[in-house]
């Protein structure tokens, strides 16, 4: 069989590249808008602000839920039928899926059925994107000559930050020339729509590819899978394979990803109470700058082995991760972070409890906590026999919403949306590009490396199913799981901690359980 040319080489992964592109903007456009708080307040009931946010991003979490299930079914066609027709079938669900998101009614409209329809189109998004990633990330390692393996799929994993970079520039793109009503009426609509466009060039672009060659001569040699879901599970040494990929590599990736781009920017537009349009740049442009670390750290795992730049990002991300926040919201909203520090809020009851799931809160503590969860301000609970609420160790003689938000101004809280200085969005964009280089670190070789991973035969259905629970799962729920520890809690940054778990037990299986997949000496190509 002909070694793929240079050129070959540069329109397979051309062509993955912009599809997986395209596929991850469809599947993000829903966490970019919910980010800017659009979607909760069109297809959710509307009354409690906190408890429409966590269903918004229960339903972006939904569809993290049945990728796995995605992975399954398509990872069964993608070892049996082939790769290329796999992932045509996958970005077409996608498309028509996204783009019916844009045509579903609001709540206000037809009720119930609203939310239910959403969850429908979640749904199958999150089936499509469980048969995309495996199918491109095989199809480019499998054409990938001479030790550049993971040099050539990074660039795959840059096409997940690139999906998020078009989510951003598309919303900016469609809102920038309407009138700010008319975008929340309607004008959001229009990013789902475009998914149309995207998925004609996606099939374009994509039809043009040949089969993998070495899914190819399976097929030639009848070595075909028969069920390559239960050969997963049965192959001999497959099954530790998978519990590492699962719970070392793809958990510990996942969250630092979606912790570096929808974490930093629902905690800019939320309760750091940045302009959300100052955010979105700020994270697009971030994001694209930090693309590079994807690309640098797949090459140099085609040097000193997948599993030191991964290892080593999970340990600097459990150094870093605190500081980096600490760093973004002192330089986002100085103001509020100096008067968190000087007037701490602190919220005195005898039952002090709230359920951000509630329509409506027991108590007056419970409406307290909500309507400063609402505001993002940060705040601590004691016991007491009387409901009272202390800024700076001052007493507030009107709780109420209004009369709250009166000696919260009055303390130095700043509610209004913020701007920040150059030199504050300087640093920012620092501490985004440090969260993306732990994110490059750890997710550049990944796509290399899970493909040699596991057997050839096999590879789409085993390498699919642990990465798309971990991403699902693990992931697919942090930002639910995060924004819900900080509405109990009362502190913005609580968050966090859900990512340090889990990168905490990602270091610990992928030290001890992952064996290294590129052994010295490697013969390089001279293609790209």
């Amino acid at each position: 069989m002909a070694e793929p040319t240079g050129k070959d080489i540069k329109l397979v992964i051309g062509a993955s590249s912009l599809g997986t592109i395209f596929e991850w903007y469809d599947f993000f456009i829903w966490g970019t808008l919910t980010a800017t708080g659009i979607l909760q307040h069109t297809f959710f009931p509307a009354g409690n602000d906190v408890l429409a946010s966590l269903l918004a991003w229960a339903a972006f979490a939904v569809g993290f839920g049945f990728r796995p299930l995605g992975a399954v079914l398509f990872g069964y066609l993608g070892d049996r039928m082939g790769r290329k027709y796999t992932f045509l079938v996958t970005i077409t669900v996608m498309g028509l899926a996204t783009a019916g998101i844009g045509l579903v009614p609001s709540y206000a409209a037809i009720g119930i059925a609203a939310p239910l329809l959403i969850l429908l189109m979640r749904v199958a998004q999150g089936l499509a994107l469980g048969g995309e990633y495996g199918g491109a990330a095989i199809y480019v390692a499998e054409h990938s000559p001479g030790g550049r393996a993971g040099f050539h799929t990074s660039f795959i994993q840059a096409s997940v930050v690139g999906g998020f970079i078009l989510s951003l520039a598309v919303v900016l793109a469609f809102k920038a020339p309407m009138p700010a009503a008319t975008w929340e009426a309607w004008g959001w609509r229009l990013p789902f729509l475009f998914s149309i466009l995207l998925l004609a060039i996606s099939l374009w672009m994509r039809l043009k590819l040949s089969e993998s060659p070495v899914f190819q001569a399976i097929k030639d040699a009848g070595e075909t899978a028969s069920n390559p879901f239960l050969e997963s599970f049965t192959y001999p040494g497959n099954l530790p394979r998978l519990f590492v990929a699962l719970f070392g590599i793809a958990a510990g990736l996942t969250v630092i990803w979606y912790t570096s781009m929808f974490s930093v920017l629902s905690f800019l537009t939320g309760p750091m109470r940045m302009d959300p349009t100052t955010a979105q740049l700020i994270c697009g442009g971030s994001a694209l700058a930090g693309c590079g670390f994807f690309i640098l750290f797949g090459h140099l795992s085609d040097r000193i082995g997948r599993k030191k730049p991964i290892v080593i990002g999970y340990a600097l991300t459990l150094v870093l991760l605190f500081p980096l926040f600490w760093a973004i919201g002192g330089a986002a909203n100085p103001g509020l972070a100096e008067a968190a520090k000087r007037t701490p809020v602190v919220v005195r009851g005898p039952d002090c409890t709230y359920d951000p799931f509630a329509a409506k809160q027991v108590d007056a503590c419970g409406r307290i906590l909500d309507q400063l969860s609402k505001k993002g301000i940060a705040y601590k609970t004691d016991r007491a026999e009387a409901v009272v609420v202390t800024i700076g160790g001052v007493p507030v003689a009107d709780a109420s919403p209004a009369g709250l938000d009166a000696a919260l101004a009055a303390a130095g809280y700043r509610l209004e949306r913020t701007m920040p200085s150059a030199g504050n969005i300087a640093v920012i964009v620092l501490a985004i590009l440090g969260l993306m280089a732990l994110a490059g670190a750890t997710y550049g070789p990944v796509a290399a490396l899970l493909s040699e991973m596991f057997p050839s035969r096999i590879r789409y259905s085993s390498m699919s199913i642990p990465y798309h629970l971990g991403t699902g799962y693990f992931g697919g729920f942090l930002p639910f799981i995060s924004q819900y520890i900080v509405a109990r809690t009362g502190d913005p940054y609580a968050g966090l901690w859900y990512t340090i778990a889990v990168v905490a037990m990602a270091l610990v299986v992928t030290a001890l359980g992952l064996t290294e997949t590129v052994k010295p000496p490697r013969k390089v190509h001279p293609h790209l």
